[in-house]
Order: C-alpha cells, then sequence, then structure tokens
C-alpha cells in the first residue's frame, strides 16, 4: 500500500530567530494559520479519498518549528490528528513534524508522545557551525546532536533536513554534514539545495557580491554524491529539492530549483555507472528496469550526449528489476 503525507503548514510562528534564506510564506505557499476546526475538515475530506486510492497517510505538521509555536495551539492540532489515527486507523498511520534542534527537550517530547507522534524531523541545514552561524540559524551542530539522541531516545522516528550552498558553504562541508548525520543514524534524510529568494538575507547578500551559491551542474553533482552516500547506509533520501511552486518559481532570485530535480540527480549517477561499464568507442546494450528508462537517457538526453562524446553508443532493453547492465555489440 502507498504511503503518502497529508501536510499541514504551520506558518512562521513558532520560529524565533529568520535565517539568511527564509521565507516561509514563499516556500509552503502559506501564510495563515490552519485552526483545529479547519483541520478535522481537511482530515475528513482526505480520509474517503485514501479509501479510495488505497492510501495511507501521516499527518504532517510542516513549515514552521512546530515545537516552538503556542502549547495550547500546538496540542489543540494534536489533539484533531490523534482523534483522526484512533477513528481511522487504516488510512491515517500516524503523525509527524517538522522543528529546530535547539526547540527539542524531555518536556515538549513527553507530550508529542503523548498524543500519538511517530516522526520529527530536524531542520538542522549543515553541520558546520560556521555555516550555521552565516546563516542565522541561531542553533550549533551540537545541538543537532544532543536533539537527535533525544529524539531517538523517545522512541521516534528521526528524520534529518541539510541544505547545500548556503552562505560561507561548500561542497567538502556538505559531504562532511552527510557523513556527520550518517553517525546519528536517521531513519529518513530530505535534501535541499539553497534557492536565493527575494527579501532574504541571501538575497541581499547575492545583490552585494558577498555570495554566489553552487551552480546548477554542480548542484547535481553533490547532490548525486549524498544521495550514493546514503543509500550505501541504508538511509532513505525521502525529498530532494523543494516542491514544485509557482510562488518559488516567480520569486527565486538565484540557486538551484527544479520540480524535477530528483530525477535528474538519480540519472547523473546512472551515467556514473554506464561510464564505469563501458569503453571508449563501443557500441553497448544496457538492460535495465522500465522504471529506470528516463533515467539512463537523461533530461533532454543528457547522458546519451555525454558518452557520444566519448564515441559510445547505446540502445536500452528492458529487463524487469534490474539496475543496470551493460553489453558491449561486436
Amino acid at each position: 500500500m502507498k504511503q503518502t503525507n497529508i501536510s499541514v503548514f504551520i506558518p512562521h510562528n513558532g520560529c524565533k530567530n529568520t535565517c539568511s534564506f527564509c521565507n516561509q510564506r514563499t516556500i509552503s505557499g502559506h501564510s495563515e494559520q490552519i485552526t483545529p476546526d479547519a483541520l478535522s475538515e481537511l482530515l475528513k475530506e482526505q480520509q474517503p479519498h485514501l479509501l479510495k486510492t488505497d492510501r495511507q497517510a501521516q499527518i504532517a505538521f510542516f513549515g514552521g518549528s512546530f515545537t516552538a509555536i503556542d502549547r495550547e495551539y500546538m496540542c489543540s492540532l494534536l489533539e484533531v490528528a490523534q482523534k483522526f489515527v484512533k477513528e481511522y486507523p487504516a488510512q491515517f498511520v500516524g503523525i509527524r513534524c517538522s522543528t529546530r534542534p535547539d526547540c527539542i527537550d524531555s518536556e515538549v517530547l513527553t507530550i508529542l508522545k503523548s498524543y500519538g507522534m511517530t516522526a520529527i524531523e530536524l531542520g538542522a541545514q549543515s553541520m558546520s557551525d560556521e555555516v550555521l552561524l552565516s546563516n542565522r540559524r541561531g542553533h550549533t551542530a551540537e545541538d543537532v546532536r544532543l536533539a537527535a539522541g533525544l529524539i531517538k531516545s523517545f522512541g521516534f522516528e528521526l528524520g534529518l533536513q541539510m541544505m547545500t550552498g548556503l552562505y560561507k558553504d561548500t561542497p567538502d562541508r556538505c559531504i562532511y554534514t552527510a557523513e556527520e548525520f550518517i553517525k546519528l543514524a536517521p531513519d529518513t534524510v530530505r535534501i535541499y539545495p539553497a534557492v536565493i529568494l527575494k527579501g532574504t538575507e541571501l538575497d541581499e547578500l547575492r545583490e552585494k557580491g558577498i555570495y554566489k551559491t553552487f551552480g546548477f551542474d554542480e548542484t547535481i553533482d553533490l547532490c548525486a554524491e549524498l544521495l550514493e552516500k546514503f543509500t550505501q547506509h541504508n538511509i532513505p533520501v525521502i525529498r530532494m529539492g523543494l516542491h514544485a511552486s509557482e510562488d518559488v518559481e516567480n520569486n527565486m532570485t538565484g540557486g538551484v530549483y527544479h520540480p524535477a530535480l530528483r530525477e535528474i540527480v538519480e540519472s547523473r549517477l546512472f551515467l556514473k555507472e554506464m561510464l564505469s561499464a563501458t569503453e571508449e568507442g563501443g557500441r553497448y546494450i544496457f538492460y535495465t528496469d522500465k522504471s529506470n528508462i528516463s533515467k539512463i537517457t537523461g533530461q533532454g538526453g543528457y547522458n546519451r550526449g555525454i558518452l557520444l562524446g566519448k564515441n559510445i553508443t547505446f540502445k536500452i532493453k528492458e529487463e524487469k528489476g534490474t539496475r543496470l547492465r551493460a553489453e558491449r555489440i561486436n
């Protein structure tokens, strides 16, 4: 059975500072906070749809720092979520939230546990203290480590979120962040390349010529390396890049955003495997599962073009369950 999230956005209230990259309304597309009654109506609408499509969902409180919002308001939302999980366990299979590492303690985790919270994602962004300080995150890498350990000790599923290409960031620092994440053994990871939005400090730094984020190809290669690293340690990367959004497209002034970013990154990994499995000047058949065909050719035929530049041509044949198998044609 397929699983999804019903995302409930909690705009900026709860965040105690404004990070260099933050324009929460543009990122989430929401500016008004949801009421418990509105949440109840939303879940009522979604329950028959989930039943009809044979899907399960987690109720996910995203957008702001959920554990830092007004406690009474937080509990009122959790009360509604818990009610639907109890009444419709076949459709609503859990509750998750995102928050800041410095907004986690035993008291709030005890409250979340009492309402049936199942997963907590930390917006860590980087494990470099210089990057965190330069982007006004308001917490340290050690705060991430402490919060992650506490979350796991309470039995919650742990998610970690990272950003690439922030002010003062480098590819090596991103790799270091991934390696530090792996030490924390998260259940899931999200990777967000930095997108520069109007009205943010990053945009001001960009205009002054002080800051320039990673380029598109550099970001794709970096994210491919990060994805490979997490995959090797059996840590699922459940999201890569911001969700497709006209608000983001209309308000971005720089950075890396693409609605098919994940597929492009996965395609770059296939290119690496194809180059490793071939010799210059050869003709090949690549056998692969049907689901991988577009990733092997690459967006706009990118991978085919790279191989053609090395005088390598290929055909693709479907082979169910196969990732990539190369056969040279004489």
